[in-house]
């Protein structure tokens, strides 16, 4: 058995992998190769270009901006995400006191983790149009019918949210953690159940309230998981697709004068409608290094000793 182990090993490895570099690593090899070439997509016949498409989206307006916009989102999506799922998962949790000195999730916790995590059943599609609804710039807008039923809103010219410029981009954010807290607050709760309820009963024996609970104990204890969750929803800020490509009217998303253009969007533009393929796959290069980038100097900085309990 000893000395069959390797061919025993290699013969279950043997496919799986096959599939994987067919599947996975193939097409990458395409796009970087394609990259470097002016190809239309449409045509067989290409001629390479060196480093020619790399060099235009130095100088491209288009591209700098989506540019922007993803690191915009890099930011704010997975900071706030996070500190709310954080707060929803320690209050479900631990937030409440339990009898004779013990710790447990606040009045109604069960309930609370079902309505959070509702927005994870959804399709990204079903999103798209439930915040249509939410954001039409008309009367019957769920935030234009509310402000003027409270006479916030202005009747004769409602706030047209996602074809303001300066709000769209905005409004995304808002539907990406409205659609990411859930299950993150999911992840985090699992976590802390992971925690011996003895560490939060010695914190409150020596007089420690829920704010240093949280900092002393609760984040400490969870910054693996932390860590994880930033690493996806960084790559998640790096894409954000599809939900910006069906939320908006504009071809593949984009936005009023590129206002919610982000780097997929202005990939897809390039590839399906300008016909400019190659441009396109440069893109798509430049997006994969920063993704690697950013998921490198994540856990490179997150990194810590690992807290034992």
């Amino acid at each position: 058995m000893h000395r069959k182990k390797y061919p025993f090993i290699v013969g279950f490895l043997v496919l799986p992998v096959g599939l994987y570099l067919l599947l996975v690593i193939w097409p990458y090899i395409q796009t970087i190769s394609y990259s470097f070439t002016d190809w239309s997509g449409a045509s067989q016949n290409f001629s390479f270009v060196g480093f020619d498409n790399y060099k235009d989206l130095a100088d491209d307006d288009v591209f700098l901006t989506a540019l922007r916009h993803n690191a915009l989102l890099l930011v704010l999506v997975p900071t706030l995400t996070i500190l709310l799922s954080l707060f929803f998962a320690f209050m479900v949790n631990v937030g409440g006191r339990g009898g004779a000195g013990g710790v447990s999730g606040v009045k109604g916790s069960g309930f609370y983790r079902i309505v959070f995590f509702f927005p994870q059943v959804l399709s990204v599609a079903i999103l798209a149009i439930l915040f249509k609804a939410v954001y039409r710039g008309d009367d019957s807008g769920l935030i234009n019918g509310s402000l003027q039923a409270v006479g916030l809103g202005d009747k004769n010219h409602p706030t047209e949210w996602l074809n303001d410029p300066d709000l769209v981009l905005w409004c995304i954010v808002f539907v990406m953690i409205w659609a990411g807290a859930g299950f993150y607050m999911v992840l985090f709760s699992a976590a802390m159940q992971s925690i011996p309820k003895d560490i939060y009963e010695a914190a409150l024996l020596d007089g420690a309230g829920r704010v240093q609970t949280f900092f002393r104990v609760t984040l400490p204890l969870l910054w693996e998981t932390i860590q994880t969750a930033w690493v996806f929803l960084a790559i998640l800020s790096m894409d954000a697709f599809l939900l910006i490509s069906t939320l908006t009217s504009q071809d593949f998303g984009g936005g009023p004068d590129h206002s919610s253009e982000v780097i997929s969007t202005y990939l897809m533009r390039n590839f399906q409608t300008y016909s400019k393929s190659g441009y396109a796959c440069a893109m798509g290069v430049v997006m994969l290094l920063l993704t690697l980038i950013v998921s490198i100097v994540t856990l490179r900085l997150s990194r810590r000793e690992r807290i034992e309990y």
